[in-house]
């Protein structure tokens, strides 16, 4: 079963003034392109019976994953936006009347505040339904062990972005460092671990923690004062988890991520150390961060005719 929200608490220790939360996947590692390019996106295709408008699965999840507001999603709450919103819309699939299968007990789930969004929590869900709605669950429990096992097939050996390892090196006896991510704790222990990254940080936070709102809440909420905790990462989850945390938040600019790490390593931990990290330079930073990512996919606007998937 997945960590209660008091776990988290009980196993982080303060030991600095400053808290700093790091995301794991298109934050620290290049690896959301091959990712989601390669694990998620055919099995999507093949376990949802989607072969007939294989290209504009690919255009959605593409979307929906990298170059969105929705990137860096939970993977249920993706492929449940992919499978109503997005594929339903697009262009091909409207043009040859492909009906996009529809998952309602799973969507159901996906919707249930109290639902665990984990690899655990989806198999209590199986456990838990019967009949219609048990056959729907497992189909997406398969589907998603088969992406786990893609994963561990082919995102391995990718090293951090230049200058990571030296902005950790930087943190170290300043800030408790923490992963913050939605992949599984697993994963997220073989990657650093591969990488000898695992040293720099006091804890790595997966998906099995509750969310990244809910764990950056329990590790920093009367522990730090204000503009002492910092959230880095690549997606609007990110963002929104500093957020709702009151927590400043330092952007890895999808297709600017080596530059990210360049100005965070030269100008931006120094700042947030010194206490001049808030106000215009975050704004600026933050505005420069949203203007990368759309809300609308290109297909929604009259001029779209198609385009080939970004590389």
């Amino acid at each position: 079963m997945a960590a209660g929200p008091a776990q988290p608490r009980r196993e982080f220790t303060r030991r600095h003034e400053s808290f700093i939360g790091v995301d794991s996947d298109g934050t620290v590692f290049d690896n959301m392109g091959i990712k989601h390019r390669e694990c998620f996106c055919p099995w999507i295709t093949g376990y949802f019976g989607l072969q007939p408008v294989a290209q504009a699965v690919r255009e959605c999840v593409e979307f929906a994953d990298l170059f969105s507001q929705t990137r860096g999603a939970n993977r249920h709450k993706s492929l449940k936006h992919v499978l109503t919103d997005l594929l339903p819309s697009h262009p091909v699939v409207k043009t040859r009347g492909f009906e996009v299968p529809q998952l309602p007990h799973y969507f159901a789930w996906v919707d249930d505040p109290s639902s665990i969004l984990s690899d655990e929590g989806l198999e209590q869900a199986v456990a838990d339904a019967s009949g219609p709605a048990r056959k729907e669950l497992q189909l997406v429990l398969d589907w998603n062990r088969r992406v786990d096992w893609a994963v561990e097939q082919i995102v391995r050996g990718i090293p951090p972005f230049p200058k990571v390892r030296e902005c950790l090196e930087e943190m170290q006896g300043k800030a408790d460092v923490v992963v913050i991510s939605t992949a599984p704790c697993e994963t997220l222990a073989r990657d650093w671990t591969e990488q000898g990254l695992a040293g720099y940080v006091a804890m790595m936070a997966g998906q099995e923690m509750g969310g990244k709102t809910r764990f950056l809440e329990y590790a920093t909420k009367d522990r730090y004062d204000r503009g002492h905790v910092l959230m880095i990462g690549d997606s609007p989850g990110d963002r929104e988890a500093a957020k709702a945390n009151d927590a400043l938040f330092y952007p890895i600019l999808p297709d600017g991520e080596e530059a990210s790490w360049r100005r965070f390593h030269e100008e931006a931990i120094d700042r947030f150390f010194h206490g001049t990290y808030a106000g215009s330079y975050e704004e600026r930073l933050i505005a420069e961060f949203d203007a990368r990512l759309p809300e609308k996919p290109p297909w929604a606007a009259r001029s779209w005719h198609g385009h080939p998937a970004r590389g």
